[in-house]
C-alpha cells in the first residue's frame, strides 16, 4: 500500500477547510460546524487470478453545521474532487433539532495502489 491513506487524505483536505474532524465519532465538546469521518469499506474489486493490484477505499464525510452549511460543503467537494476522489452520493441527512445541527453527508471513494507488505 501507498503512503497515503483516505483517511489521512480526507483530515488534511477538512483541516485545509478550517474544519474540526475525528473519526468514527466527535469526541469533544463539538464546535458550530464539524466533521465525522466514517469508513465503509475497502474492497478488492479490480483484480485477477487472486493477484489485487488496486484497493478501493470508501468513506462517508458526514458534516454538522448549527447555520448555512451550502459554502463549506461546496468547498469541500471542490477539494475532493481537485485530489481525485470520486463522490459516489451528496445527500441532506436532515436538521438535528435536539442539536441544532444541519447534517449533509458526503461519500467518497478513491483507489490506491495495493501492495503486499
Amino acid at each position: 500500500m501507498t503512503g497515503k491513506t483516505l483517511l489521512a487524505e480526507i483530515k488534511a483536505i477538512v483541516e485545509e477547510c478550517g474544519l474540526s474532524v475525528e473519526t468514527g465519532v466527535f469526541s469533544d465538546v463539538a464546535p458550530k460546524r464539524y466533521v465525522v469521518v466514517t469508513p465503509l469499506a475497502e474492497p478488492f474489486e479490480l483484480f485477477a487470478d487472486n493477484a489485487p493490484e488496486f484497493e478501493i477505499q470508501e468513506a462517508r464525510i458526514s458534516l454538522y453545521d448549527k447555520g448555512n452549511y451550502t459554502e463549506i460543503k461546496n468547498k469541500l467537494v471542490r477539494l475532493l474532487l481537485q485530489a481525485d476522489f470520486t463522490i459516489t452520493e451528496k445527500r441532506y441527512i436532515g436538521h438535528e433539532d435536539d442539536t441544532g445541527y444541519n447534517h449533509y453527508s458526503i461519500d467518497v471513494e478513491k483507489y490506491y495502489d495495493y501492495q503486499e507488505v
